[in-house]
């Protein structure tokens, strides 16, 4: 199962990697969200072969997953890999600089089943895909604006 989405977002590129690649902010976000969140790589910059380890409650239950960042590259995007509960995930996110202060960011998250349990829970995200990818572009949205904000108006 594939959501996918692109937004325009008025930065320069530069901005727009600082800030999908963020991962300090992402992982206190997912904190304050009740997510327990573990880094287990031992790299001292940011780049490829980054690895996490988190637990989240989901239906009821604790979920783990292992997420590893597959691609790093500062100029055209990132790519994260994830697997937890018998469902692997690829998030690309692909950066284009349109002008000096626009950036296209395309946003593709592709979910595939590895078990029978993980092949029941796509099918019934399916049953609902509409109301989730409507949920998934909006979240985009939110933080491309949010970018935005954080980067102000151009000068002129």
């Amino acid at each position: 199962m594939r959501f996918s989405t692109r937004e325009d977002i008025a930065a320069p590129i530069e901005v727009v990697f600082g800030a999908v690649s963020d991962f300090n902010g992402f992982e206190r976000a997912a904190m304050r969200r009740g997510v327990d969140v573990v880094r287990t790589d031992e790299l001292k910059n940011p780049g490829a072969g980054m690895t996490w380890k988190a637990q989240f409650p989901f239906r009821n239950r604790t979920r783990n997953a292992n997420l590893k960042l597959v691609d790093y590259d500062p100029s055209n995007g990132l790519e994260l890999f994830t697997r937890s509960s018998g469902i692997e995930s690829s998030l690309v996110i692909d950066l284009v600089a349109l002008s000096r202060n626009r950036t296209r960011m395309n946003l593709s998250l592709d979910l595939r089943p590895k078990t029978i349990p993980g092949r029941l829970m796509i099918q019934s995200l399916r049953l609902a895909k509409a109301t989730l990818n409507k949920r998934f572009r909006k979240r985009v949205a939110d933080f491309a604006e949010n970018v935005e904000e954080r980067y102000g108006p151009p000068a002129a």
